[in-house]
């Protein structure tokens, strides 16, 4: 769950452009005013700028930075504007009218992806999930959240989504931590066939599928379940939220950690033998 309300937190990342800017304009020896002036502004718009009350544009920050000799800094300040009013997205409003909206709205992220990352420690990967499991997660979301019931439906798109997984042309690189082979997620038959797809999984030519072990020695702990696209966007799941991070400085964060978990993580027979032993524990 995020420690601040969606608000508070685009709130938060103006307020870090912002003072980002000032810190840029302080550095190459000039102030807002006189920024201003150099880019054939009226003065008063680099102060809303610098206090926060105005977004910038991504030209003007591009302009800022030029002016103030630090042009590599526009990428991250205009990834971080463009996200700022978005970077938190509720799960209950996505989720007002069910599921099945919030399952078909990543179909043209989906489509426009040609390498996708995941890391969850909770839940078996979307890409991967059974009819059986995704119903009694979705089942337990709709009822959690008090959201219309079209859970049928809400499967129907999410499996009719997962089957880029075979057509070919991309590449799924997943990884999950160990307790996801044991968290139940609807009754014993449903872990059962859910663990049988998952041992299948392994041999999908576009799918690299890896586990990382309870008892490893690990350089990155435990972290919240994200998706990687391309490298160029992550999507962070939280119980409340959906986190979109687009800034390369974050992103690079994100690829560095999955790197370093991939490195933990086992493969081929060692995780099927995982696998196979979480199903051999199912009572």
């Amino acid at each position: 769950m995020p420690s601040v309300m969606p608000s508070s937190s685009a709130v938060a990342v103006r307020k870090e452009v912002a003072d980002r800017l000032r810190e840029l304009c302080r550095d190459a020896g000039f102030n807002g005013r006189e920024l201003a002036l150099r880019a054939g502004w009226h003065p008063s718009k680099s102060s809303r700028i610098i206090n926060a009350l105005t977004s910038p544009s991504d030209e003007d920050i591009r302009t800022w930075c030029r002016l103030c000799g630090a042009e590599e800094e526009s990428a991250d300040l205009i990834a971080a504007t463009r996200s700022a009013e978005s970077m938190y997205v509720e799960w209950r409003r996505l989720q007002r009218t069910g599921l099945t909206r919030l399952q078909n709205s990543y179909v043209p992220l989906f489509e426009r992806t040609r390498v996708f990352r995941v890391y969850s420690s909770s839940l078996v990967p979307g890409f991967l999930q059974s009819r059986g499991y995704a119903t009694a997660l979705l089942s337990a979301i709709t009822r959690f959240h008090g959201t219309p019931d079209d859970v049928a439906d809400a499967v129907d798109a999410r499996l009719a989504r997962s089957r880029i997984v075979r057509e070919g042309g991309r590449r799924f690189a997943l990884l999950v931590e160990e307790s996801v082979l044991r968290h139940r997620i609807g009754d014993a038959g449903v872990m059962r066939g859910q663990l049988d797809d998952l041992l299948a999984a392994t041999a999908l030519p576009a799918v690299s599928l890896g586990i990382v072990p309870a008892g490893a020695e690990r350089e990155v702990w435990p972290l919240e379940t994200f998706s990687l696209y391309d490298g160029e966007q992550v999507e962070v799941e939280t119980l409340t939220a959906s986190l979109t991070v687009t800034r390369p400085r974050e992103v690079a964060h994100y690829l560095d950690a999955f790197e370093k978990l991939s490195g933990t993580a086992v493969y081929g027979d060692r995780a099927r033998e995982l696998i196979a032993s979480a199903a051999d524990s199912i009572g």
